[in-house]
């Protein structure tokens, strides 16, 4: 091997060390996070069948306003890196104090609106049982969204600056306080009423403050964050820079809702058609919801080190970055397809013995193997355009790939076709494919506008 080819493979080495160690933590952080909602459902199926709908229908509920607000804060990650390329520290302090200021402007709204739902539920036909307890769940829940937009704020801060770690060992910290707080609360221990479904808000609103508390001591104490001078003195919100914020984040929020939507979408085609079909989509789901943690974390740590590479103007390089990134993401879950290519009775015995559950799951995890490639091609190579902060034309791709080829598809080969629950899984393959394919396009297209050979 030449030197040439040898220097090269080097630098992929390196660069994926650095990927990893910055991406692991966060591919952690967000198992550990859907852990917590896992013990919520797990809790709340102990209490009543109604208490475990309830439960169900308010995250369902809250989960649109949280992608979309956190969403928006997402931009604060490639923004601060590239000011770390640029070595711009002024600016990095105040990115960290406009994007707090963000998370209790998107709070706000959030609050009144998620406190005021019940016409809502009454529309979409949830039932009259159900209804007061998920209302409840969600005034409860409520009283977190301040701490946990202002976690999220502080979180993508710190993933700017590629700083991940911290964030892993809070999510640890809220799970531990997640149980017991649930079992106070919700089965009324150590003298606290039996709050049921209930109590789960409230708990979750407890550990949503726990983390944000956490996150705060963080950034404030940190001693290499000093030179950035974040709360040296009380600042109001700077137009200029909110501006920025939501130009870059409002897209990255509204695609990223659009992709929730399109699965929400699918969900709720299949529970039209049978008790099987939605239980055999649920284990297939989950699963698939775990393994593209993986491509998330990853997606993270590729925007900052894009960002940081643009910062410094080495456009050659933020292309490298990005591709390997891209690259990494795509290997991996091509292992995860492999996975539930040969094992997906394995799979589905962690969720069930039904043989008729079972039989379904294991079609639909052949889909969901499909599809591993396309969406870990699409979350790398979206989180390589944040790094340039180029989110407005990526909004359009994934309108045009969810909304416009995904959906229609889905339910045309599932119920035109009569393809049934696969045919609507083949939707979400083809709506996932056209969104890689286009990201990736796009993202070297971009780099080359800026100069990469």
């Amino acid at each position: 091997m030449d030197a040439k080819h040898s220097t090269y493979l080097s630098e992929i080495r390196q660069e994926l060390s650095s990927l990893l160690k910055i991406g692991v933590p966060v591919i952690i952080t967000q198992l550990l996070q859907m852990s917590m909602s896992f013990v919520d459902t797990v809790m709340a199926g102990r209490l009543s069948p109604e208490d475990l709908a309830a439960v169900a229908v308010g995250s369902s509920t809250l989960m649109p306003f949280v992608v979309l607000c956190l969403g928006c804060m997402m931009a604060v990650t490639p923004i601060v890196a590239q000011n770390v390329g640029s070595r711009n520290f002024e600016l990095i302090g105040k990115n960290a104090r406009q994007v707090l200021w963000l998370s209790l402007i998107l709070a706000i709204p959030s609050f009144f609106l998620l406190r005021n739902l019940d016409l809502i539920l009454v529309l979409i036909g949830i039932t009259d049982e159900i209804i007061p307890i998920a209302s409840g769940y969600l005034k409860a829940i409520t009283w977190g969204i301040f701490p946990a937009f202002a976690f999220g704020a502080l979180r993508y801060f710190n993933e700017g600056l590629s700083v991940t770690r911290p964030a892993m060992f809070i999510a640890v910290i809220g799970l531990l306080v997640n149980i017991p707080a649930n079992y106070v609360l919700m089965f009324g221990k150590l003298g606290f009423p039996q709050l049921g479904a209930v109590g789960t808000g409230y708990a979750s609103a407890i550990v949503f403050t726990v983390m944000f508390i956490a996150m705060l001591w963080f950034t404030m104490s940190f001693e290499a964050y000093k030179r950035f001078d974040i709360f040296g003195k009380f600042r109001w919100p700077e137009k200029k820079y909110l501006k920025e914020l939501l130009s870059i984040g409002v897209p990255i929020g509204i695609s990223s809702t659009m992709e929730v939507t399109m699965f929400a979408v699918v969900s709720l085609l299949v529970g039209t058609i049978s008790t099987v079909a939605v239980a055999g989509h649920q284990v297939a789901i989950n699963f698939a919801s775990m393994t593209f943690m993986i491509p998330f974390g990853l997606s993270v740590a590729i925007s900052a080190r894009v960002g940081q590479s643009v910062g410094r103007k080495r456009p050659d390089e933020a292309r490298f970055r990005g591709f390997v990134g891209v690259a990494t993401a795509s290997f991996i879950m091509t292992f995860t397809a492999m996975i539930m290519f040969l094992f997906p009775e394995y799979i589905t015995a962690i969720y069930t013995d039904d043989q008729a559950v079972t039989n379904m799951a294991v079609q639909l995890l052949f889909m969901a193997a499909i599809f591993q490639i396309s969406d870990g091609l699409q979350v790398s190579g979206f989180g390589a355009l944040r790094g340039l902060k180029d989110t407005k034309i990526p909004m359009y791709v994934n309108l045009v790939a969810y909304w416009v080829i995904g959906i229609p598809l889905a339910y045309y080969l599932g119920f035109i076709a009569g393809y049934g629950p696969q045919g609507l899984w083949g939707g979400l393959i083809a709506g996932l494919t056209v969104a890689g394919i286009l990201h990736n396009i796009r993202f070297f297209k971009k780099t080359k506008a800026m100069g990469a050979g």
